[in-house]
């Protein structure tokens, strides 16, 4: 007998492509990313936040542009206040780290938000130029809060870290979502 047809990679990544699916999927993961990040440093400290910087804020300043060419700016000034304060709610035990998290998550959106607005050339130049302004911001703000001082090791691995990842996931994004915009962003 005939085994039934398993879903191909080629059919997941068409799927994925499609507007539909990946905008909201795209926003969901933008959210997760941050409070998986938030959650991982409440439970094992500063020691962790190399490989957060790396996988889980890099895909946030990647995927934040992605979602910068698809949404209006209220809608994304709307999301990067909603997940920085869902980052403090979901996470009010770890008191400073998530206060930390939620200011220093806005304050490094609003940088990469303001420099990929500004920046010309492909989505992918715009995005790894942008993500050094985030990165910069968020890896000089997070620890300085969180851990109560400006600690250089900390924040320069966070830096080399948030923009490698965010390298790596805007080629990962690029290669796997929807290139055009599912509707175009008014003034940016």
């Amino acid at each position: 007998p005939a085994q039934p047809a398993r879903p191909s990679r080629f059919k997941l990544r068409a799927l994925m492509k499609t507007a539909a699916l990946a905008l909201p999927l795209a926003i969901a993961a933008y959210a997760a990313a941050m409070l998986l990040a938030n959650f991982s440093v409440a439970a094992f400290g500063p020691s962790v936040t190399g490989i957060n910087a790396f996988l889980w804020i890099g895909l946030d300043l990647a995927l934040r542009d992605w979602l910068h060419v698809r949404l209006r700016p209220w809608q994304m000034a709307a999301l990067i206040g909603a997940t920085g304060l869902l980052t403090y709610l979901l996470n009010p035990a770890a008191g400073r780290i998530a206060a930390a998290s939620a200011v220093a998550f806005g304050a490094s959106s609003l940088a990469d938000w303001a420099v990929f607005a500004r920046l010309r050339g492909s989505w992918l130049l715009r995005a790894n130029g942008s993500n050094v302004a985030g990165a910069a911001v968020d890896s000089l703000v997070f620890p300085t809060l969180a851990f109560g001082g400006v600690m250089p090791g900390i924040v320069a691995l966070q830096f080399v870290a948030k923009v490698a990842g965010g390298a790596l996931w805007a080629w990962l994004i690029r290669r796997v979502l929807p290139k055009e915009p599912a509707r175009p962003a008014a003034g940016g």
